[in-house]
């Protein structure tokens, strides 16, 4: 069995790193709750914000790299960073043992899964765990978040109070 960072007694081990990867447009208390799941297996997670080429982020990477440093400031083992490129090759050069992904329900199952062959088929010692997050954040996801904060309405229970800041600005400018 691969050491993936506990160790026998399942504490976090100081010498394995886990990488958190997405496109966090914006960060939610959903990825948050991942954030902290995944800091009690491992000894330290790198959150990597990613520009995903399927979609059309409100915030630009710089500023969603900012309000996720914001968001995790405090958080003994968590940086925060920004890469372009494949994932597999990110967590290469970071030395990282983990990829951790988040399934909120089973739709998100296949694609994840699909990610995951790819990534250990590019760097076949790495591998992906999936880590489901609190029960009252399985629904939730910043495309809803968004569409909720176009339309008017309070998305304090769902991010935090500088995301929500943050996108109320942001609206505000885009008229």
């Amino acid at each position: 069995m691969r050491d993936m960072g506990l160790s026998s007694e399942g504490s976090p081990s100081a010498k394995r790193v886990a990488v958190y990867s997405g496109s966090f447009d914006p960060v939610t208390k959903g990825h948050l709750d991942i954030i902290c799941r995944a800091r009690s297996l491992f000894g330290h997670v790198i959150v990597a914000v990613a520009d995903n080429l399927q979609k059309q982020p409100l915030f630009s990477r710089e500023e969603r790299v900012e309000m996720m440093r914001l968001a995790t400031k405090g958080m003994e083992g968590v940086t925060v960073d920004a890469f372009t490129g494949l994932l597999a090759h990110y967590v290469q050069e970071k030395g990282a043992a983990v990829i951790v992904r988040g399934l909120r329900a089973v739709s998100d199952l296949e694609h994840e899964f699909r990610m995951a062959f790819m990534n250990r088929s590019l760097v076949p010692q790495v591998e992906t765990i999936f880590l489901m997050p609190s029960e009252d954040y399985t629904y939730l996801n910043s495309t809803a978040v968004k569409e909720v904060a176009r339309l008017g309405g309070d998305v304090s229970q769902f991010v935090p109070p500088i995301v929500a800041e943050r996108l109320r600005s942001k609206l505000r400018k885009l008229g």
